[in-house]
């Protein structure tokens, strides 16, 4: 019965995906008073979240940016799904990308890079951009449990146009890979998401201790590959710009935790200013920090 539900919604979002975006945002509309009002999904993580990261914020204040949290990721939800059937004239119009000439110029070189994200606004999309690049795409995930059929729909949307994707716990080896075979590559990680709890990376994040992945940090000093940070901004409903921001050209000369600290801080000033477009219904700080943990300081 499970896998026959599970095909059955596939089959559905696949339909789903030929709808054009007016009509899809006009669903996402009555799907927000569905998950918001009726459903009320994840709403207490998603106000202790927002009332322990913003502290200093009135109640009114986080009732308004949960409503746009809310809004915005049932936009989220149903792009994502659409991005299953966009067609390249659908990209162009809706996804720009700077900074891209910098990364390609690395490739002419045959250099791979580390592209450090977060789940902020549309990432989705972002796996969409093999075409504008010269490296290739390895989009990291974090696989599904039990769901096969939703599995390789996610796979098909994301590798639709030459991107690969690559488990979590394969991404270092698989880059690896390709770098033997002369293809460099562009390791896209979405490092903001909770690691296992024995991470022995934590620091303070919107005001409270936090783990984070080492992995980005430890790939890019191991191999020297130049460090980027990918920021999504939203300009207008269905469109998106991301600045592909260079950080560290050569890694291995920087000090241990530099690159993590950096991204932490780059995370937390963007989501500061626009805190409505990052994941809030994640349960981000479910683990507490071990004893044998140290907290490393911010500057």
């Amino acid at each position: 019965m499970t896998k026959t539900i599970q095909l059955f919604t596939v089959f559905f979002l696949r339909a789903f995906a030929r709808l054009p975006f007016w009509m899809i945002y006009i669903i996402s509309d009555f799907l927000y008073v569905i998950i918001f009002h009726i459903v009320r999904y994840r709403r207490k993580v998603v106000y202790n979240n927002l009332k322990n990261s913003f502290p200093e914020k009135s109640k009114s204040e986080i009732d308004l940016i949960a409503h746009r949290y809310y809004r915005h990721f049932c936009d989220l939800i149903l792009e994502s799904i659409k991005g299953h059937r966009m067609s390249a004239k659908d990209i162009s119009q809706r996804f720009k990308l700077n900074g891209i000439d910098r990364i390609n110029a690395y490739a002419e070189q045959g250099k791979s890079i580390v592209l450090i994200g977060m789940h902020y606004n549309n990432w989705e999309w972002s796996a969409l951009a093999q075409p504008f690049a010269r490296h290739q795409l390895l989009i990291v995930f974090n696989p599904l449990r039990n769901n096969d059929p939703m599995e390789n729909f996610l796979t098909e949307m994301r590798e639709h146009y030459g991107s690969k994707t690559v488990p979590i716990n394969h991404s270092a080896r698989t880059a690896m890979q390709f770098n033997k075979a002369g293809k460099p590559t562009c390791l896209f990680l979405a490092a903001d998401q909770t690691p296992p709890r024995q991470s022995h990376f934590w620091t303070t994040f919107l005001h409270q201790e936090t783990p984070f992945f080492q992995g980005p940090e430890r790939i890019a000093i191991k191999t020297n590959q130049p460090v980027f940070f990918h920021h999504t901004r939203k300009t207008g409903r269905g469109k998106y710009e991301v600045n592909l921001i260079e950080l560290f050209p050569e890694p291995e000369k920087v000090e241990p935790n530099t690159i993590l600290l950096t991204y932490v801080d780059m995370m937390e000033k963007i989501i500061q200013e626009k805190p409505e477009y990052w994941l809030w219904s994640h349960r981000r700080w479910k683990h507490k920090r071990p004893e044998n943990a140290p907290l490393i300081p911010r500057q």
